[in-house]
């Protein structure tokens, strides 16, 4: 297979989602590849100081990834709570809520 490949590389902040758009040579491209051309790593220099955490469409992947036409490369950032323990603690407010008098 030899060609172009277009590719989207993604980075989401709570206040703002950078999307690049890149086209590409279609053989041997990676996900660590195209998040390093995207310049997402200049843009947000805070993604150097971490090890990257890459995935395509939703599922996680390794950085020497293989990339196909039209995938998309999420960078993802750490959870600052843990989901789990989030839904716990709801759940544990709601059940102390249920037993007051209204």
């Amino acid at each position: 297979m030899g060609g172009e490949a277009t590719i989207e590389v993604v980075y989401a902040l709570p206040e703002r989602q950078r999307v690049v758009r890149l086209v590409l040579p279609a053989t041997g491209l990676t996900a660590a590849a195209a998040v390093e051309r995207s310049g997402l790593l200049d843009e947000f220099p805070e993604l150097r100081k971490r090890p990257l955490v890459l995935g395509i469409f939703g599922t996680v992947c390794a950085p020497e990834h293989s990339l196909r036409d039209r995938d998309r490369v999420e960078i993802y950032r750490p959870l600052r709570v843990d989901p789990r323990a989030q839904r716990r603690e709801r759940a544990a407010q709601t059940a102390r809520g249920k037993g007051r008098k209204r």
